[in-house]
């Protein structure tokens, strides 16, 4: 055990138990600070506690809370997304910050898998039909699994996660990601499609899995909504500000798509009389796709790893390095 103990700041209530285990037997304390608890507090808490690290899951990583301790050395996120990290303030200080990519990647699929088998069954329409009295069952006809065409936005880990479960369940898996070419894959699970309009067009259900980027922010607005057929359904496990939610709720009032499961918003949380909630055929979770016990476990302890080997003065693998220039990051 070292001599030295570091204070981690962790941006949410809990860990993994495994993970706190992990820092404790290594010299490492977690300092807990609760969700969304305004930058300001954060800024406090990080100073007061002198703090070597920072395990980030909710809430915003501002330039104030990076220079909020002299002893900081890294900062970990508890998951993939860092669009709630100040990465350019981070690298001016010279302080790494990594995340724990593919950890709840299975997880996300999961929960994008079963966001798409909601709406293809036309669940939100069935169950609030019958609640309402009104049996469907002499005029309702269902949508198969079998033969539907999903288009994925975004093949990192989770994308091609989802892809392989798609296939086995008999959907037709296209994909469009700039960062790949077609002699790049190797993998069975998608086809590889150099236009996103023609994904947009062809699909029964387009799934989000891209990062939120200058380029990505409001992709989805009222132009990309137009060119999906009405009968596709739309389904977001990836970041919030990646849809132009009052372009969604126009979309969907107007019956310009048939649904949309939506596990991330633009502002979290969002406020309980969002507009968008009242759209019909929609499916709304709280960012919470990747919350499952193994999830949990891989993110925090592959987290409170990237911290120990750092502060140790070890090499953390590149591709677990988050950079402003690839990734974007909080801008304040």
């Amino acid at each position: 055990m070292s001599e030295t103990r570091h204070n981690v700041l962790v941006t949410r209530d809990r860990i993994d138990a495994s993970a706190v285990s992990l820092l404790a037997d290594n010299g490492y304390d977690c300092v807990f600070s609760p969700p969304y608890t305004a930058p300001a507090d954060v800024v406090a808490l990080a100073r007061e506690k002198k703090i070597s690290a920072i395990m980030v899951s909710q809430g915003k990583i501002t330039e104030e809370v990076i220079a909020a301790s002299d002893r900081l050395k890294v900062i970990a996120k508890h998951g993939s997304g860092v669009n709630n990290i100040n990465l350019r303030a981070a690298q001016a200080h010279g302080i790494p910050v990594f995340r724990a990519v593919g950890a709840n990647a299975r997880a996300v699929a999961e929960h994008a898998i079963t966001l798409m088998l909601a709406l293809r069954k036309s669940l939100p329409h069935l169950d609030q039909a019958t609640k309402e009295g009104r049996w469907l069952k002499g005029s309702f006809i269902g949508r198969d699994i079998q033969g539907t065409r999903l288009g994925l936005i975004g093949m990192g880990v989770i994308g091609r996660e989802t892809a392989a479960m798609a296939r086995a369940l008999g959907m037709r898996v296209t994909a469009f990601d700039p960062a790949l070419r077609s002699a790049d894959v190797t993998d069975d699970d998608f086809e590889l499609c150099d236009s996103l309009d023609t994904l947009i067009a062809s699909s029964d259900i387009v799934s989000l899995h891209c990062p939120l980027l200058p380029s990505t922010r409001h992709m989805v607005d009222a132009a990309f909504l137009s060119k999906m057929q009405s009968h596709a359904v739309l389904v977001n496990t990836a970041r919030g500000g990646i849809i132009d939610e009052a372009a969604l709720d126009d979309a969907l009032r107007q019956g310009e798509i048939a649904g949309a499961g939506v596990d991330s918003f633009e502002a979290e949380p969002p406020q309980s009389d969002h507009p968008l909630f009242m759209a019909p055929n929609l499916i709304v979770t709280p960012h919470a796709a990747g919350l499952t016990p193994g999830a949990e476990r891989a993110m925090a302890t592959m987290a409170a790893q990237f911290i120990m080997d750092t502060i140790a003065g070890k090499d953390v693998p590149a591709e677990y390095r988050a950079e402003a220039d690839a990734l974007g990051g909080l801008t304040e």
